[in-house]
């Protein structure tokens, strides 16, 4: 049988973009530890977060930057290459202490800086409330380019996630691979989730320049979002209009409290009650 932190870790691992503090509530309610199993569950903590690229505010600046595995120094810490800073980071509060001065080292810190700026254009056209970083990978020998865009709306029930990760070769990148992963959550009078996977493998010309080849990143991107809307345009004129021609006649939202004195045949398909 899965111990209490083995199960409140699976909540942890699992909670909805935005949703992290809910869930710990609920955790604290729900167990007989309360507040005390917190500081075990920190594992749990740190795979979500660098799993779903949490966004953090560092003092002094405007702009959300990224904690990933990326971006993990040996320390535990993690590091901004565009501010040029490394951070504490509290897996459990979600928040940033002890910011330093970080040098990138890398052979690759140029091309770097070059994928940073592109990728900065990019975010601010496309992606607002999004934050981005560009980190040196695998001993250095490839470049992981991260883009997460969160939007939350609680007061309207439901809150969202874009996350994309591109790996690449360096410094004559053939082929980019990586994933573009969309998670929705919507929970008014319901439980409702969109939770989107693609994964990206994209062949370049040998020694294209870095402008070439995050040209291919936005195509890519492109064309999942109209993947999207096709799959929701098919839903709309398909199994969601099917799905509405079952509602009820009564134009009322059914009183699940009250499902049993419903009498299914006739009240909800209003047809001949059998």
């Amino acid at each position: 049988m899965a111990s209490h932190v083995e199960i409140a870790s699976s909540f942890i691992e699992g909670a909805p973009p935005g949703e992290l503090r809910d869930v710990v509530t609920d955790i604290k309610a729900l167990t007989s530890s309360g507040s005390n199993i917190i500081p075990s569950l920190e594992p749990a903590f740190r795979k979500y977060n660098e799993s779903q690229l949490t966004t953090v505010k560092l003092a002094g600046s405007n702009r959300e930057v990224i904690v990933s595995a990326y971006n993990k120094l040996e320390d535990g810490r993690y590091f901004d290459v565009e501010s040029q800073t490394s951070f504490e980071f509290d897996h459990v509060s979600q928040t940033a202490s002890a910011p330093r001065s970080y040098t990138l080292e890398s052979q690759n810190s140029e091309l770097i800086k070059s994928y940073l700026k592109l990728l900065s254009s990019h975010s601010r056209e496309h992606y607002p409330n999004s934050s981005y970083g560009v980190y040196p990978s695998e001993d250095d020998s490839s470049i992981a380019i991260l883009l997460v865009a969160n939007k939350y709306s609680p007061n309207n029930f439901w809150n969202g996630r874009y996350r994309a990760v591109y790996n690449l070769k360096v410094p004559s990148p053939t082929t980019i691979t990586g994933t573009i992963h969309v998670d929705v959550h919507y929970y008014e009078d319901g439980n409702v989730s969109l939770n989107n996977k693609k994964p990206v493998s994209i062949s370049i010309p040998s020694a294209s320049p870095a402008d070439t080849v995050f040209k291919r990143i936005v195509t890519a991107e492109r064309e999942h979002q109209e993947e999207l809307n096709d799959a929701f345009s098919r839903l709309s004129e398909g199994a969601f209009k099917g799905l509405r021609r079952q509602l009820p006649i009564t134009r009322q939202k059914v009183e699940w409290e009250n499902i049993s004195g419903y009498r299914l045949g006739k009240d909800i398909s209003g047809g001949t009650r059998y």
